[in-house]
């Protein structure tokens, strides 16, 4: 353990500077808005979406910071034109800017398909194999534009993984991570990047610290990499932190007792969250969980618990997606007042709900 925090240390030294941001307006922001911001959910299974929608009165009543669309949201009939509706319908009741989600890696995860009259994608491994910045710049144009125009602004791309274990089930098995190489990675990464801030749509890259050498699907339980996991993991984040090139960070569900010895999730992890990544790699900005829903979190650490854990391990914004097989679908308004609940019983300070409320209005400013 001491031997990697030395590593981590000696490598990692050449850090980020950020400066903290206060908010000017925060005196007057109550803590329940501040809380909501910290939300992102699913919008649930329709394709049309009523006007009575429960998602529409959370956003209003400031239950909501985001939210996260799925295939199952594309309607057949009328793609396009209810897509807009949805997205213009979901903006129209938010007082605070709402961060517009999706997973468009590309490949296997697409939810805006071709048969829908999107265009064309390609996975990260087949542009990695290609190793062509001008050809990954392409499909990158092609999604980022498609996502600005029907009002998209955050993309949970490009996945920086480094295909470690070629049979990795969840990662290299789906062609999401561009190579085993992480200075080819983070090459293409940087220029999906630079394209989708092209179009104003910010980028969420994942999954930290490395879920290349997984064995198992964080999605069906418990993904260990202690024994895989490599250093190099880690070189995609720091190269394009350095680079300034990062809108947002998105936990992995994954086990390394290596990093954190009580092996808790890095989602869950202090040792992951605040101490690797925010003061050793220094960085500051948003860290987006991955969907609190997934079977290596729900199944084993508690809905409730998990979040006062993910919390006061420093994330910013929780997932809550709802389109994970098996769980109970949960609204906004009960997260919010499991969080409420634990800020009032002292189990979460004001103080880091504060942080990153701060940190998550810094990131709405970039929104266009």
């Amino acid at each position: 353990m001491n031997k990697v925090f030395a590593l981590l240390i000696l490598f990692l030294s050449d850090t980020l500077a950020f400066a903290q941001v206060e908010a000017d307006s925060q005196d007057t922001v109550s803590l329940d808005i501040m809380i909501g911001q910290m939300i992102l959910t699913g919008i649930g299974d329709f394709s049309y979406m009523p006007k009575d929608a429960e998602i529409l009165d959370e956003i209003k009543t400031g239950k909501v910071g985001g939210v996260i669309l799925f295939e199952k949201n594309i309607n057949a009939e009328h793609p396009k034109k209810q897509l807009k509706r949805t997205i213009e319908m979901l903006k129209a009741v938010a007082n605070i800017p709402l961060f517009i989600s999706i997973d468009e890696e590309g490949g296997r995860v697409n939810r805006l398909k071709t048969k829908y009259g999107f265009p064309a994608t390609k996975q990260a491994g087949d542009l990695g194999k290609l190793n062509n910045l001008d050809t990954t710049g392409f499909y990158a144009n092609n999604t980022a534009s498609t996502l600005n125009e029907y009002g998209f602004n955050v993309n949970y791309a490009p996945d920086v993984d480094v295909a470690i274990n070629p049979a990795n089930p969840v990662i290299a098995q789906l062609g999401r991570s561009y190579s085993s190489d992480p200075k080819l990675v983070a090459s293409h990464a940087q220029k999906v990047i630079d394209i989708h801030r092209d179009h104003n749509v910010l980028t969420v890259i994942k999954h930290f610290p490395g879920h290349g050498s997984s064995q198992n699907d964080s999605h069906l339980g418990v993904a260990d990499v202690s024994n895989t996991w490599q250093f190099s993991e880690l070189m995609p984040y720091k190269w394009l932190l350095d680079s300034g090139r990062v809108d947002g960070i998105m936990t992995a569900h994954i086990v390394n007792e290596h990093l954190d010895p009580s092996k808790l999730p890095a989602t869950l992890s202090p040792y992951i969250i605040s101490n690797i990544l925010r003061d050793i790699l220094g960085y500051q900005g948003v860290v987006f969980t991955d969907d609190m829903q997934m079977h290596a979190i729900s199944k084993n650490y508690g809905f409730e618990e998990s979040i006062k854990m993910a919390i006061n391990a420093g994330v910013d914004v929780m997932l809550f997606c709802n389109n994970v097989p098996g769980n109970e679908r949960r609204t906004p308004s009960q997260i919010h007042a499991i969080i409420s609940k634990f800020v009032a019983d002292g189990d979460i300070s004001e103080s880091r709900i504060k942080e990153s409320y701060n940190r998550i209005m810094q990131l709405k400013s970039k929104l266009q």
